[in-house]
Order: C-alpha cells, then sequence, then structure tokens
C-alpha cells in the first residue's frame, strides 16, 4: 500500500502534538530576516493541509501540493470548512513533478518532506523550485537530521486515538542510507470490529553538505542553516533540522 493511503484519516489525531503555530511563526521571522514580503506561498508536500490553512489564516494566498491523494482530500474539507479570505488552491503533484502556473514569492516544505526524496531526486526537486519561486524569493525546509534517523534504528513505538492506532518499526537499509519504517495501522469500523492496514515509508538520510551543495547547484544562495524552530546554528544532536535559501 502506498504511504498515507490508510493513514491519512487519521494523520491529523496522530500528530496533534505537531506546533504548527510555532512552524508559521518561525517561518514568518525568517521572512523578515531574509527582507522577504511574501504574497503568494506554496506549502509543498502539504499533507492533509493543517500548516497550508495556518497561513492562509494570517492572510497569505496559499498553494498546497503533495502526492497523495487521500491526505489532499483531508486538506480540502479541512480548508474549505474555514472562513477564509483566499481559499487555498491544492494540486496533486510530486514534489520532483512540481508545475505551478506562475511563481510564488517563497516556498515552504515542513516536517521532514524532504527526507521522501532520494539522494538522486534532491536536485530535480530543487531545479523545479527555481522554476517556480520568483527571483529574490525564498524556500524553506526541514529535515530529520541523520543524528536522528540513525538513533530510531530498531526502535518500535505506538501512536493511539480513540478509533485508531499506528505500531511503526524502524530500520536502517543496508547502506545506511535510508530509515524504513513498517506502519501497522489498525482503525475502528462502523461495527465495532477492528481493520487492520500497513504502510511502508522510507526516510532518506541528507547530511547539511549535501543539501547546501544541491541548493546550491541549482539557483539558491545566501543559505542559512538553523536548529529547531529557533534562529541559531543547529546544536550538537540536533533532531530536527531548517535550511532556508534565496532564489537567485
Amino acid at each position: 500500500m502506498s504511504a498515507y493511503a490508510s493513514l491519512a484519516p487519521f494523520y491529523d489525531a496522530l500528530t496533534r502534538d505537531v506546533p504548527y503555530g510555532e512552524f508559521a511563526d518561525f517561518y514568518e521571522l525568517l521572512f523578515k530576516k531574509y527582507g522577504v514580503e511574501p504574497r503568494l506561498l506554496l506549502d509543498l508536500a502539504c499533507g492533509t493541509g493543517t500548516l497550508t490553512l495556518e497561513l492562509a489564516r494570517r492572510g497569505y494566498e496559499m498553494i498546497g501540493a503533495d502526492a497523495s491523494e487521500d491526505m489532499l482530500a483531508m486538506a480540502v474539507e479541512k480548508c474549505g470548512e474555514a472562513p477564509l479570505p483566499v481559499p487555498p488552491i491544492f494540486l496533486r503533484q510530486s514534489m520532483e513533478e512540481l508545475d505551478l502556473y506562475g511563481t510564488v514569492s517563497a516556498a515552504v516544505s515542513s516536517l521532514d518532506g524532504i527526507n521522501y526524496l532520494p539522494r538522486s531526486r534532491l536536485g530535480q526537486v530543487f531545479e523545479r523550485l527555481r522554476l517556480f519561486v520568483e527571483p529574490g524569493g525564498l524556500f524553506i525546509f526541514d529535515v530529520n537530521s541523520p543524528e536522528k534517523l540513525r538513533g530510531l534504528d530498531g526502535q518500535i513505538f505506538l501512536d493511539e486515538t480513540e478509533d485508531a492506532y499506528c505500531v511503526w518499526r524502524a530500520q536502517l537499509t543496508e547502506d545506511g542510507s535510508a530509515l524504513q519504517y513498517g506502519m501497522d495501522v489498525f482503525s475502528l469500523t462502523g461495527d465495532g470490529t477492528w481493520e487492520r492496514d500497513f504502510e511502508e515509508h522510507t526516510e532518506y538520510i541528507h547530511p547539511v553538505e549535501r543539501l547546501t551543495a544541491e541548493l546550491t547547484a541549482h539557483g539558491f544562495g545566501e543559505i542559512g542553516v538553523f536548529g529547531e524552530l529557533r534562529d541559531a546554528p543547529p546544536e550538537a544532536g540536533e533532531q530536527r533540522i531548517f535550511v532556508a535559501a534565496r532564489r537567485l
């Protein structure tokens, strides 16, 4: 089963501790730091659209793009129910196939979406962003750090709500380049029985040096590397790393 097919209806409940408001605050801090006043934003790998909605509520015009039809269905429903001056536009597109109608002032990609790209596709995605982020615009994203992903090897986790729970197991690939997750998703059906689905996810390990080199090679500069949700360099053992780069 493809990633996020069975997980989509329960994703928000299982990730209710994610501080989306703090993500949006940090993006706005970086906008000011780089002297960018964005109007139209792209939320790349937007998932169920929670961050898209948060930014739309702050007055930005939003485009959300994601490869998962199931996750986008949740995003459309969520944003359709919210009173917004300009409803977001959602596109079903993978990152490497990004194709917008015009340019955006800035793009963000949150919660390790870039980790889902193998090394061979990083340049392709950054090249697509170079085409659709206007000159002088900003691209901000985060990744799970190599230390975090390697530290998850062999671990088992359980996330649960009243009507669903997810058991996931993490294992490094033999060459150590990626972490694979096997996820069993159990959901309560209408007749009171439990249904089981299985998904596989892979997150690729990207050192900061690789990310900055690929960004530089594909038209981005003024690259800043930050610790988790703070305007400061990453510390040793940092779990999540943020990167901001200007489209040259």
